[in-house]
């Protein structure tokens, strides 16, 4: 495969900036063909603002073009399975987004799949190629703060404007039938994936998980314990629903050493606090986050590299959040 040219299911917000057309084709032997949509007039729209040639209204239409050789899945999770094993079954490496599935046991039918088809399967856990991630791992292995010994995790945020008042009306992210949990799952998911790719994987996890709030059917606050084989150990809170002077993400590394600390979603900043002094890192996202783990999925579907996020890593986040809120 020389020329990757993708086909995309869902034209969501994540797809305008994140991904979509604008990472997608500044990835060198790498174009966006074809999207699909539920709605017709929304796959157009797109289409139109950023010039992809095809549009459609059903999936097997886009899986089934002759110009389309990979697919990229932009949908919530209640629909990978179905999409990913569709594309795989035709032939086409799978970009999938995340979480990869509602739960593991979802996970593990994609994977089964993909290992039956011999067709890759990838994961949008795009932290593992982000610069800032990639410093981060890379003062972890440096033993800049001599060995881990524990991780901190707290992220805490307001409730989103659409999911309070009378009129609220939450998005899809926070009803379990279709994404599997709430904004833990959403987010946590990039946290394990990141971690235990800086760490290895984590032998064993155990939460609890509430609703306190009331504003949606999922959890909104989370607590949880996790062990890695390795040895380290680590905690986290997750809540949804403070009050906006409450917010929080900040995680901590402590080390035998120092300490390192930085966040998963907010800030450019990375801090490494030692003996010899405090060292700040400055390391700012690019402008469309996924286009690094897209060049790897490029590089390896034209045989020139690897990609480090796959159905099998994507698969591990799922079980740990399975583990915590005991599903």
């Amino acid at each position: 495969m020389q020329e990757i040219q993708w086909g995309m299911i869902g034209c969501g917000n994540v797809t305008e900036k994140k991904s979509g057309a604008p990472a997608i084709n500044k990835v060198p032997h790498s174009k966006l063909v074809a999207v699909m949509a539920r709605k017709i007039e929304k796959a157009a729209d797109y289409a139109q603002r950023h010039s992809v040639p095809k549009w459609y209204d059903n999936v097997d239409d886009l899986i089934n073009d002759p110009d389309v050789n990979a697919i990229y899945i932009a949908t919530p999770p209640d629909v990978h399975p179905e999409y990913a094993t569709k594309a795989m079954q035709a032939g086409k490496p799978v970009y999938v987004e995340k979480p990869m599935a509602r739960n593991f046991a979802e996970c593990e039918a994609m994977n089964r799949v993909s290992r039956e088809t011999g067709v890759p399967l990838f994961v949008a856990y795009y932290r593992r190629t982000l610069p800032y991630f990639v410093k981060l791992k890379a003062l972890i292995d440096a033993k800049a703060i001599g060995d881990i010994r524990c991780i901190i995790i707290a992220l805490h945020w307001q409730p989103y404007s659409e999911e309070v008042g009378e009129n609220a009306q939450p998005r899809w992210r926070v009803y379990p039938e279709i994404s599997g949990g709430g904004h833990f799952h959403d987010l946590a998911s990039h946290q394990f994936d990141f971690l235990e790719y800086a760490f290895g994987p984590v032998k064993y996890a155990k939460g609890i998980a509430r609703n306190q709030a009331g504003l949606y059917p999922a959890d909104d606050m989370v607590v949880a314990s996790f062990e890695f084989e390795s040895g380290i150990l680590g905690t986290g809170s997750w809540c949804y629903t403070v009050n906006k002077a409450q917010r929080i993400d900040q995680s901590q590394l402590i080390g035998s050493k120092g300490k390192i600390s930085f966040s998963f979603f907010e800030s450019s900043k990375i801090l490494v606090e030692t003996p010899e002094g405090t060292v700040e890192y400055d390391v700012p996202y690019p402008a469309h986050v996924q286009q690094p783990l897209l060049e790897t999925i490029v590089q390896q579907l034209r045989g020139g590299g690897k990609c480090p996020s796959t159905g099998e890593t994507g698969a591990r986040a799922n079980l740990i959040m399975d583990w915590i809120t005991a599903k």
